[in-house]
Protein backbone atom coordinates (compact mmCIF):
# COMPACT_ATOMS: atom_id res chain seq x y z
CA UNK A 1 0.00 0.00 0.00
CA UNK A 2 1.69 3.38 -0.95
CA UNK A 3 1.06 5.70 1.52
CA UNK A 4 -0.23 9.42 1.13
CA UNK A 5 -1.56 12.60 3.05
CA UNK A 6 -4.25 12.49 4.78
CA UNK A 7 -6.51 14.69 7.66
CA UNK A 8 -5.09 13.02 11.10
CA UNK A 9 -7.81 11.04 12.94
CA UNK A 10 -8.70 12.68 16.22
CA UNK A 11 -11.32 10.02 17.63
CA UNK A 12 -10.09 8.34 20.54
CA UNK A 13 -6.66 9.46 20.02
CA UNK A 14 -6.36 10.75 24.01
CA UNK A 15 -6.97 7.30 24.58
CA UNK A 16 -4.79 5.62 22.67
CA UNK A 17 -1.33 3.95 24.54
CA UNK A 18 1.36 5.67 24.33
CA UNK A 19 3.91 4.22 22.55
CA UNK A 20 7.75 4.72 22.22
CA UNK A 21 10.71 2.74 20.63
CA UNK A 22 13.52 2.86 18.27
CA UNK A 23 13.37 3.03 14.16
CA UNK A 24 16.32 2.79 11.44
CA UNK A 25 16.63 4.00 8.10
CA UNK A 26 19.24 1.83 6.24
CA UNK A 27 20.10 2.25 2.41
CA UNK A 28 22.65 2.86 -0.04
CA UNK A 29 25.25 5.56 0.83
CA UNK A 30 23.65 8.82 -0.19
CA UNK A 31 20.26 7.70 0.02
CA UNK A 32 18.89 10.70 1.73
CA UNK A 33 19.10 9.05 5.13
CA UNK A 34 20.58 11.71 7.51
CA UNK A 35 18.42 14.38 5.97
CA UNK A 36 15.40 12.47 6.28
CA UNK A 37 16.27 11.72 9.91
CA UNK A 38 16.97 16.07 10.33
CA UNK A 39 13.63 16.83 8.99
CA UNK A 40 12.09 14.22 11.26
CA UNK A 41 13.81 15.88 14.27
CA UNK A 42 13.56 19.12 12.96
CA UNK A 43 16.95 20.22 13.42
CA UNK A 44 20.49 19.02 12.65
CA UNK A 45 21.89 16.05 14.08
CA UNK A 46 23.00 13.80 11.43
CA UNK A 47 25.50 15.67 9.18
CA UNK A 48 24.79 15.59 5.19
CA UNK A 49 26.57 15.69 2.45
CA UNK A 50 26.32 15.08 -1.24
CA UNK A 51 29.62 12.96 -1.51
CA UNK A 52 28.39 9.04 0.15
CA UNK A 53 29.36 7.07 2.71
CA UNK A 54 29.20 10.51 4.65
CA UNK A 55 27.96 8.93 8.27
CA UNK A 56 30.14 7.03 9.99
CA UNK A 57 28.13 7.12 13.22
CA UNK A 58 24.87 5.34 14.57
CA UNK A 59 22.85 8.99 15.44
CA UNK A 60 19.88 8.64 17.71
CA UNK A 61 17.76 11.88 16.74
CA UNK A 62 14.23 12.22 19.10
CA UNK A 63 10.92 12.89 17.79
CA UNK A 64 8.54 13.55 20.12
CA UNK A 65 4.65 13.05 19.42
CA UNK A 66 1.83 13.18 21.63
CA UNK A 67 1.47 9.57 21.48
CA UNK A 68 4.73 8.31 20.65
CA UNK A 69 8.40 8.87 20.66
CA UNK A 70 10.40 7.95 18.28
CA UNK A 71 13.99 7.17 18.28
CA UNK A 72 15.71 7.19 14.94
CA UNK A 73 19.11 5.58 14.64
CA UNK A 74 20.98 6.88 11.49
CA UNK A 75 23.12 4.43 10.01
CA UNK A 76 26.06 4.46 7.71
CA UNK A 77 25.15 3.10 4.11
CA UNK A 78 25.61 -0.49 3.88
CA UNK A 79 28.03 -0.82 0.99
CA UNK A 80 30.84 -3.19 -0.42
CA UNK A 81 34.09 -2.78 1.99
CA UNK A 82 37.31 -1.85 0.20
CA UNK A 83 38.82 -1.22 3.62
CA UNK A 84 38.78 -2.17 7.63
CA UNK A 85 36.60 1.11 8.33
CA UNK A 86 34.20 0.21 5.91
CA UNK A 87 34.09 -3.42 6.97
CA UNK A 88 33.44 -2.08 10.73
CA UNK A 89 30.80 0.33 9.36
CA UNK A 90 28.99 -2.53 7.86
CA UNK A 91 28.81 -4.61 11.31
CA UNK A 92 27.57 -1.12 13.11
CA UNK A 93 24.47 -1.48 10.31
CA UNK A 94 23.65 -5.40 10.77
CA UNK A 95 24.04 -4.68 14.74
CA UNK A 96 21.57 -1.88 14.54
CA UNK A 97 18.99 -3.75 12.41
CA UNK A 98 18.71 -6.32 15.15
CA UNK A 99 18.05 -4.12 17.87
CA UNK A 100 14.89 -1.92 16.65
CA UNK A 101 11.73 -2.14 16.46
CA UNK A 102 11.25 -0.87 12.52
CA UNK A 103 13.24 -0.45 9.88
CA UNK A 104 12.53 1.96 6.96
CA UNK A 105 14.58 0.92 3.48
CA UNK A 106 15.56 4.58 1.89
CA UNK A 107 15.40 4.05 -2.02
CA UNK A 108 15.53 7.75 -4.32
CA UNK A 109 13.24 8.28 -6.11
CA UNK A 110 15.60 9.61 -8.89
CA UNK A 111 18.02 6.33 -8.99
CA UNK A 112 17.21 3.23 -10.39
CA UNK A 113 16.74 0.16 -8.37
CA UNK A 114 20.62 -1.83 -8.59
CA UNK A 115 22.52 -4.68 -6.96
CA UNK A 116 22.83 -2.37 -3.86
CA UNK A 117 19.84 -1.99 -2.99
CA UNK A 118 18.68 -5.98 -3.73
CA UNK A 119 21.40 -6.82 -1.36
CA UNK A 120 20.11 -4.86 1.09
CA UNK A 121 16.77 -6.29 0.37
CA UNK A 122 17.76 -9.40 0.86
CA UNK A 123 19.46 -9.12 4.18
CA UNK A 124 16.62 -7.60 5.22
CA UNK A 125 13.95 -10.26 3.82
CA UNK A 126 15.78 -12.01 7.25
CA UNK A 127 14.80 -9.83 9.65
CA UNK A 128 11.38 -11.92 10.21
CA UNK A 129 9.52 -9.98 12.70
CA UNK A 130 10.42 -6.69 11.91
CA UNK A 131 8.41 -4.58 9.90
CA UNK A 132 9.68 -2.79 7.31
CA UNK A 133 8.71 0.38 5.50
CA UNK A 134 10.00 1.74 2.03
CA UNK A 135 10.62 4.93 2.27
CA UNK A 136 11.00 6.69 -1.40
CA UNK A 137 13.04 9.51 -0.83
CA UNK A 138 13.77 12.50 -3.06
CA UNK A 139 10.67 12.55 -4.47
CA UNK A 140 10.80 16.20 -5.06
CA UNK A 141 14.08 15.35 -7.95
CA UNK A 142 11.29 12.74 -9.46
CA UNK A 143 8.20 13.93 -11.77
CA UNK A 144 5.22 11.91 -11.29
CA UNK A 145 5.38 9.75 -13.94
CA UNK A 146 8.87 8.64 -12.71
CA UNK A 147 7.85 8.47 -8.94
CA UNK A 148 4.84 6.25 -9.94
CA UNK A 149 7.26 3.84 -11.84
CA UNK A 150 9.58 4.02 -8.59
CA UNK A 151 6.88 2.66 -6.66
CA UNK A 152 6.35 0.03 -8.57
CA UNK A 153 9.76 -1.21 -8.57
CA UNK A 154 9.63 -1.13 -4.81
CA UNK A 155 7.11 -2.74 -4.52
CA UNK A 156 8.30 -5.66 -6.83
CA UNK A 157 11.48 -5.38 -5.22
CA UNK A 158 9.90 -6.46 -1.87
CA UNK A 159 8.05 -9.16 -3.68
CA UNK A 160 11.21 -10.49 -5.43
CA UNK A 161 12.79 -11.35 -1.66
CA UNK A 162 9.64 -12.75 -0.43
CA UNK A 163 9.03 -9.42 1.92
CA UNK A 164 5.87 -7.74 2.23
CA UNK A 165 6.49 -3.95 3.18
CA UNK A 166 4.35 -2.87 5.89
CA UNK A 167 3.59 0.89 3.84
CA UNK A 168 5.79 2.31 0.89
CA UNK A 169 5.87 6.07 1.26
CA UNK A 170 7.09 8.70 -0.79
CA UNK A 171 8.87 11.76 1.11
CA UNK A 172 11.16 14.99 0.13
CA UNK A 173 12.64 16.11 3.23
CA UNK A 174 14.01 19.18 1.43
CA UNK A 175 10.67 20.41 0.90
CA UNK A 176 8.97 18.78 4.02
CA UNK A 177 6.25 16.65 1.59
CA UNK A 178 5.17 13.48 3.78
CA UNK A 179 7.78 13.90 6.60
CA UNK A 180 4.67 14.17 9.14
CA UNK A 181 2.96 11.62 7.55
CA UNK A 182 6.00 8.80 7.70
CA UNK A 183 6.08 9.64 11.69
CA UNK A 184 2.41 9.06 11.76
CA UNK A 185 3.05 5.19 10.10
CA UNK A 186 6.07 4.66 11.93
CA UNK A 187 4.59 5.27 15.67
CA UNK A 188 1.73 2.34 15.50
CA UNK A 189 4.59 0.18 15.19
CA UNK A 190 6.34 0.60 18.30
CA UNK A 191 5.42 -1.34 21.17
CA UNK A 192 3.57 0.30 23.85
CA UNK A 193 5.56 2.17 26.79
CA UNK A 194 6.63 5.32 28.35
CA UNK A 195 8.82 7.65 26.74
CA UNK A 196 12.66 6.39 26.75
CA UNK A 197 13.77 10.77 26.89
CA UNK A 198 12.83 13.55 28.48
CA UNK A 199 10.95 16.00 26.78
CA UNK A 200 12.67 18.36 24.47
CA UNK A 201 16.08 16.35 24.52
CA UNK A 202 16.45 15.40 20.46
CA UNK A 203 19.85 13.34 20.87
CA UNK A 204 21.76 11.44 22.68
CA UNK A 205 24.98 11.55 21.02
CA UNK A 206 27.37 13.69 23.21
CA UNK A 207 28.23 16.96 22.47
CA UNK A 208 31.89 16.74 21.50
CA UNK A 209 31.22 13.84 18.92
CA UNK A 210 28.33 16.27 17.25
CA UNK A 211 30.84 19.41 17.34
CA UNK A 212 33.35 16.58 15.54
CA UNK A 213 30.96 15.70 13.18
CA UNK A 214 29.65 19.29 12.10
CA UNK A 215 33.83 20.09 11.29
CA UNK A 216 34.44 17.18 9.03
CA UNK A 217 30.58 18.26 7.36
CA UNK A 218 32.23 21.71 6.60
CA UNK A 219 35.48 20.15 5.59
CA UNK A 220 34.05 17.16 2.86
CA UNK A 221 32.26 20.33 1.40
CA UNK A 222 33.99 21.41 -1.97
CA UNK A 223 36.44 18.72 -1.90
CA UNK A 224 37.74 17.71 -5.37
CA UNK A 225 37.67 14.28 -6.24
CA UNK A 226 41.09 13.97 -5.56
CA UNK A 227 40.45 13.81 -2.16
CA UNK A 228 38.29 11.08 -0.94
CA UNK A 229 36.84 9.79 2.43
CA UNK A 230 39.59 10.07 3.92
CA UNK A 231 39.00 12.87 6.56
CA UNK A 232 38.50 12.14 10.15
CA UNK A 233 38.03 15.06 13.15
CA UNK A 234 38.80 14.68 17.07
CA UNK A 235 38.08 17.28 18.80
CA UNK A 236 40.80 17.63 22.01
CA UNK A 237 39.12 19.98 24.26
CA UNK A 238 36.34 21.93 24.63
CA UNK A 239 36.38 24.60 27.47
CA UNK A 240 34.73 27.75 28.81
CA UNK A 241 37.52 30.68 28.94
CA UNK A 242 38.22 31.73 32.08
CA UNK A 243 37.56 34.80 33.21
CA UNK A 244 34.49 35.92 30.95
CA UNK A 245 31.79 38.22 32.26
CA UNK A 246 28.59 35.68 32.79
CA UNK A 247 26.89 37.48 29.84
CA UNK A 248 29.59 37.11 27.43
CA UNK A 249 30.66 33.26 27.94
CA UNK A 250 32.91 32.42 25.12
CA UNK A 251 33.70 28.01 24.36
CA UNK A 252 37.28 27.27 23.45
CA UNK A 253 37.13 24.20 21.15
CA UNK A 254 40.43 22.62 19.99
CA UNK A 255 39.95 20.26 16.95
CA UNK A 256 42.24 18.01 14.83
CA UNK A 257 41.05 17.05 11.23
CA UNK A 258 43.18 13.77 10.44
CA UNK A 259 43.64 13.08 6.91
CA UNK A 260 45.90 10.15 5.25
CA UNK A 261 48.53 11.07 3.07
CA UNK A 262 50.91 14.34 3.80
CA UNK A 263 49.96 15.60 -0.05
CA UNK A 264 46.51 15.69 0.78
CA UNK A 265 47.09 18.45 3.53
CA UNK A 266 47.61 21.33 1.17
CA UNK A 267 43.55 20.12 -0.12
CA UNK A 268 41.97 21.07 2.98
CA UNK A 269 43.83 23.85 3.94
CA UNK A 270 43.94 25.14 0.47
CA UNK A 271 45.67 28.19 -1.19
CA UNK A 272 47.07 30.87 1.82
CA UNK A 273 44.87 28.68 4.13
CA UNK A 274 41.47 29.94 2.47
CA UNK A 275 40.09 26.37 2.73
CA UNK A 276 40.74 25.69 6.12
CA UNK A 277 39.42 29.06 7.02
CA UNK A 278 35.79 28.83 4.96
CA UNK A 279 35.51 25.32 7.46
CA UNK A 280 35.97 27.17 10.48
CA UNK A 281 33.94 29.90 9.54
CA UNK A 282 31.09 27.44 8.18
CA UNK A 283 31.28 24.72 11.09
CA UNK A 284 31.76 27.45 13.93
CA UNK A 285 28.38 28.77 12.30
CA UNK A 286 26.62 25.41 12.99
CA UNK A 287 28.25 24.75 16.28
CA UNK A 288 27.33 27.92 18.10
CA UNK A 289 23.60 27.05 16.90
CA UNK A 290 23.93 23.67 18.34
CA UNK A 291 25.65 24.27 21.35
CA UNK A 292 23.37 28.05 22.06
CA UNK A 293 27.03 29.70 23.07
CA UNK A 294 29.75 31.82 21.19
CA UNK A 295 32.90 29.57 20.46
CA UNK A 296 36.09 30.22 19.53
CA UNK A 297 37.65 27.31 17.26
CA UNK A 298 40.99 25.98 16.84
CA UNK A 299 41.59 23.62 14.25
CA UNK A 300 44.82 22.15 12.78
CA UNK A 301 45.37 19.25 10.14
CA UNK A 302 47.62 16.19 10.91
CA UNK A 303 48.36 13.30 8.98
CA UNK A 304 47.47 9.92 10.71
CA UNK A 305 48.73 7.52 7.54
CA UNK A 306 46.42 5.46 6.01
CA UNK A 307 44.19 5.49 9.07
CA UNK A 308 41.06 3.65 7.29
CA UNK A 309 43.16 0.86 7.32
CA UNK A 310 44.78 0.54 10.80
CA UNK A 311 43.01 -1.04 13.49
CA UNK A 312 45.59 1.21 16.29
CA UNK A 313 44.54 4.23 14.42
CA UNK A 314 40.75 3.35 13.78
CA UNK A 315 40.75 2.84 17.78
CA UNK A 316 42.49 6.40 18.41
CA UNK A 317 39.67 8.41 16.02
CA UNK A 318 36.62 6.65 17.72
CA UNK A 319 36.06 3.85 15.17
Amino acid sequence: MVAMDAPSPTADSAEAPHRSGFACFVGRPNAGKSTLTNALVGTKVAITSNRPQTTRHTVRGIVHRPEAQLVLVDTPGLHKPRTLLGERLNDVVRTTWAEVDVIGFCLPADQRIGPGDRFIAAELAGLKRTPKVAVVTKSDLADSRALAEQLLAVDRLGKECGMEWAEVVPVSAVEDRQVSLLADLLAPMLPEGPPLYPDGDLTDEPEQVMVAELIREAALEGVRDELPHSIAVVVEEMLPREDRPADRPLLDIHANIFIERPSQKGIVIGPKGKRLKDVGTTSRRHIEALLGTPVYLDLHVKVAKDWQRDPKQLRRLGF
